[in-house]
């Protein structure tokens, strides 16, 4: 499963012996620069408490890999169904980030698989299917150098998380990275929705590589597709040299992923060469740092021009980011030593800065966070707490919920936690354990996402009444749904009376282990009701119908 090669594991030595060894880290905020929505009283960033035109539902993704969709415990080698325990679960969430390694594309150099993957034996065809099938969008991550780039690294700097380049190239030259854009076009030619593409540009490894082996075919425009991912956190400052992009260096690899560099580096390079429709999405920024972002822009200014309606040509269509919610400070790269309540967290002020710099473009892309979420582990730094009689999964669910939440206060148009299954169980290293289920069944936090998806997926956010509680308005329609929560991590009660107008109400409140939230439906006095409200959202509608 790659884990001895994943960042977040190499992340552990550098945690150890380095000060800046905390790849998601935040500082331990006061009361007066929490989460915009001020907890003492009620005051909005420019950002927070505006209508999100984006449904609920979009802010539960998760991240995920294909062994996760493939792959039976009870029979490892069996590639080709899908794991029904699984998918059961995967079903809980509106959209996967799948982690794509590269190398399972392009196992050598210009030879792409799909059907069965020569590294591996996976079937992509039949994963993407069946998410389509169950209405799950997916982000395709393409990540990770392949085997045969790395090897043209020197033997002390061979890293599958190097640059997307052969060693020695200019790393500021959009032509390094032709193999990338060669098969992020070839990859948005199979599963894109452009079915006039030329044939002849399309091409796999169709050699069997045994006997009765499956061999892959052609296919264009198979429709299951619509957004890709361009690497993964290539702003590694705990990483060496090899691994490492500037801004600048970013957006020239982004600039042949998008588009083949305007098309500079031919008719089968880039995202938009094979179909211009499937929306490129940055690789997700570790550093949180805005800046970053601006210098890409800056570089798109000068090296790609102007659209003919005036706007910058970018290089990407939605501006990714990950934050995880603890004690740190990741601007300043200061470490953790807890998870916290993402309202407790810088969340909302690093949300604003990137919804800011977004809107303050003619065009404004879409914002994503693809990576949060918490460990159970009470020995890493990105823990969930134990809080009263809750035990560190419940408050796990709690606070990715309420990750949700927050974030569309905020303006962010997509969310996906880290991840659909522990990389390690009961292990320290941080991440290891953040995972929303295990052996096929749900975790809590994948019980309230389940709940909450079911009750009002669809609905929209309207905005916040109250700071604390913190109460939100949604909207479907005619219809309206309140949630409310107190903004804290210690257990702490209180009350808050909505005026909802009807004669009864129904209170939907979450619960492990099920899949529906549980209904109470309760008389309001003159149209008013005071809901009992803990740091667990509950979720309130007026109605003047008896159940």
């Amino acid at each position: 499963m790659n884990i001895l090669f994943h960042y977040k594991y190499l992340m552990l030595i550098v945690t150890v012996t380095s000060f800046f060894g905390n790849c998601h880290a935040e500082k331990d905020k006061k009361a007066d620069t929490r989460d915009s929505v001020k907890i003492s009283k009620l005051i909005l960033s420019d950002n927070s408490a505006k209508p999100n035109a984006i449904a609920l539902k979009n802010m539960f993704g998760i991240n995920a890999y294909e062994w996760n969709f493939l792959q039976d415990p009870a029979n490892i080698n069996l590639h080709h169904t899908i794991y029904e325990a699984n998918m059961a679960v995967i079903k809980s969430f509106s959209s996967v980030r799948h982690y794509m390694n590269w190398n399972k594309l392009e196992n050598t150099r210009g030879n792409y698989t799909y059907n069965p993957t020569n590294n591996g034996s996976w079937d992509y065809d039949l994963m993407y299917t069946r998410c389509k099938q169950d209405g799950i969008l997916v982000l395709a991550d393409l990540k990770n150098c392949p085997n045969w780039m790395e090897a043209t690294y020197p033997t002390g700097m061979r890293d599958n998380e190097n640059v997307p380049a052969p060693y020695g190239l200019d790393k500021s030259d959009p032509a390094s990275y032709a193999d990338q854009a060669r098969t992020a076009f070839q990859f948005a030619a199979r599963y894109g929705y452009n079915t006039a593409i030329d044939k002849a540009l399309v091409k796999v490894d169709s050699r069997p590589r045994w006997n009765n082996d499956e061999v892959n075919v052609v296919k264009i425009g198979m429709g299951l597709i619509k957004f890709m991912e361009c690497d993964n956190e290539r702003d590694k400052w705990w990483k060496g040299p090899a691994t490492q992009q500037s801004p600048e260096e970013y957006a020239a690899n982004m600039s042949a992923f998008y588009d083949g560099n305007k098309g500079k580096l031919g008719p089968n390079a880039g995202v938009k060469t094979a179909d211009p429709a499937m929306q490129v999405v940055m690789g997700g920024l570790a550093s949180c740092d805005v800046n970053f972002v601006q210098r890409m822009i800056n570089w798109c200014k000068v090296n790609r021009g102007y659209r003919a309606d005036g706007s910058i040509n970018l290089c990407f269509d939605v501006i990714n980011y990950h934050f995880y919610n603890n004690n740190g400070d990741i601007l300043k790269h200061e470490r953790a030593t807890t998870g916290v309540a993402p309202e407790l967290s810088m969340a909302g002020q690093i949300a604003d800065s990137f919804v800011k710099l977004s809107n303050s473009l003619s065009k404004p892309p879409e914002v994503w966070v693809t990576e949060s979420g918490y460990d159970i582990n009470l020995y890493s730094y990105q823990k969930a707490a134990y809080i009263g009689n809750k035990s560190a999964l419940d408050t796990q669910g709690d606070w990715i919920l309420r990750t949700s939440l927050l974030y569309m206060r905020h303006g962010i148009k997509r969310v996906f936690y880290y991840q659909l299954q522990d990389d390690k169980p009961f292990s320290s290293v941080q991440y290891a354990t953040a995972g929303l289920s295990e052996n096929g069944k749900r975790r809590p936090a994948a019980d309230f996402i389940l709940q909450t998806n079911t009750l009002m997926g669809n609905y929209t956010y309207k905005s916040t009444i109250n700071s604390d509680p913190l109460v939100d308005k949604y909207v479907n329609g005619k219809k309206a749904m309140y949630v409310l929560t107190i903004p804290d991590s210690k257990g702490r009660t209180g009350t808050y009376i909505l005026n909802l107008g009807t004669s009864r109400a129904n209170i939907y409140n979450l619960k492990p282990g099920v899949a529906s939230a549980v209904k109470t439906q309760v008389a309001t006095v003159a149209g008013k009701l005071t809901v009992n409200v803990t740091e667990t959202p509950v979720f309130v509608e007026g109605t003047n119908q008896v159940n």
